[in-house]
């Protein structure tokens, strides 16, 4: 039983390792790629905050069954023994973990998300062919594979214009001015408010459930517009003191967004923390519960050493392979400054909230690398390597059914073995 659980932790480990290589490297990437951070400050920064969302805002409670894609009755019903369940839990983190660490290798940004879900597919897509009692209906969730599927056109797609529309009101009122500073000062409080207010409403709205802080909308709205007017007020007065370290006016904007861009980054990196461990823990955790209580349950508490052990596997995939997709989503499909790259993570963070505040379908990493895109078609199409943007598509399309077949694979494997 012992060395189950141990097992089962160094293959959570791997997986949150991956996590932190491709998935929080994909959401620092601008902030690399603009020079806004270097890589060793994006290390130490992403690093905090990704292990502090994990542990303090992490779900303490999480589903055995990523997002709802299998369903659990279903799979008590087809004869699923609390072992088999183990070792399908197993498959799919291990599954998952190699598609990713595939996609690191080739320097692609994918969702972290769908495939562990597309693993989790994969486990309940064997239990149903191999049980005549049960079809592919009765086990897994179709309208849920298909709502994801949405989300690879909704994400980057809504990304791509938000962050067009923000870089281009930069460019105009901003870049395109005789005296840009005087523009860019005149306008910072108003920048870094909407900013703040953005930010803390993503995270009071979405982020504190896990701590019993359930605000509704109108709650969270108005908390986060006067955090929003106190950074304002507080950015005008720190402008008034300014003093640019540089004689070229585009480069004082410049520099003046890079502040901006690390208050975003810090941002991405917590919620992200918070948020997207649960890809690596949620299955570790139902392993844990099912080998001590041997019975399988919808909803598994979360020990904080599993939380802990989640943070760790992100940092220090971060630290090691992180700068392979850094490089992509910073330098190769579009050339990133400080201002584009601000537009494109406020971008990704104004899609995620508004797409999730109207239900709709969407993946972060996805979107993030759609608003790098839209930030470069402002530019022109020539501005964009769309032979890079490419194989990012087909490396989304293949996260699923891959992960899903590895997840066969190895859980056959499994089984023959024990």
């Amino acid at each position: 039983m012992e060395l189950l659980i141990i097992l089962a932790a160094v293959v959570g480990l791997y997986m949150a390792w991956n996590i932190g290589a491709n998935d929080v490297a994909n959401s620092m990437g601008p902030a690399y790629g603009s020079k806004a951070l270097t890589l060793k400050q994006v290390i130490i920064i992403a690093g905090i905050f990704e292990f502090l969302g994990a542990v303090l805002v992490g779900s303490h409670v999480t589903d055995t069954i990523r997002k709802g894609i299998v369903d659990l009755d279903g799979l008590i019903a087809a004869g699923v023994t609390p072992d088999m369940f183990v070792y399908g839990m197993l498959a799919a983190l291990l599954a998952s973990g190699l598609w990713i660490t595939l996609a690191t290798i080739y320097r692609l940004p994918v969702s972290t998300t769908h495939s562990i879900v597309g693993s989790v597919a994969g486990f309940g897509l064997i239990v149903a062919l191999t049980t005549a009692s049960s079809g592919i209906g009765d086990i897994i969730n179709i309208g849920k594979l298909l709502t994801i599927a949405a989300s690879w056109i909704v994400s980057p797609v809504s990304g791509a214009i938000i962050s067009f529309l923000i870089f281009i009101i930069i460019r105009n009122k901003i870049l395109n001015q005789e005296n840009p500073l005087q523009h860019a000062e005149r306008l910072a409080p108003f920048i870094v408010g909407l900013v703040l207010t953005i930010i803390s409403l993503s995270m009071v709205f979405k982020g504190l459930k896990n701590l019993n802080l359930d605000f509704n909308f109108p709650e969270a709205l108005a908390i986060s517009l006067v955090v929003g007017t106190i950074a304002g007020i507080i950015t005008l007065f720190w402008v008034k003191r300014y003093k640019p370290k540089v004689k070229d006016e585009y480069q004082q904007v410049e520099n003046f967004f890079k502040y901006i861009m690390i208050l975003t980054a810090c941002y991405i990196a917590f919620a992200h923390g918070a948020n997207d461990v649960a890809n690596a823990i949620g299955p570790l955790a139902a392993i844990c519960d099912v080998v001590k209580s041997g019975e399988i349950t919808a909803k598994v508490s979360v020990p904080l050493w599993i939380l802990a052990l989640g943070g760790l596997g992100i940092v220090i995939g971060l630290a090691t392979w992180g700068y392979k997709v850094m490089e992509t989503i910073g330098h190769k499909i579009t050339e990133i400054t400080p201002t584009r790259g601000f537009a494109a993570t406020f971008g990704a963070a104004t899609t995620v909230l508004i797409c999730s505040k109207l239900g709709l379908p969407i993946s972060t990493s996805h979107t993030l690398v759609g608003s790098v895109i839209g930030v470069g078609f402002a530019r022109g199409v020539g501005a964009i390597d769309l032979g890079v943007v490419k194989n990012i598509i087909w490396s989304w399309i293949l996260t699923i059914p891959v992960a899903a077949v590895l997840t066969i694979i190895i859980y056959n494997a499994i089984m023959f073995v024990v």
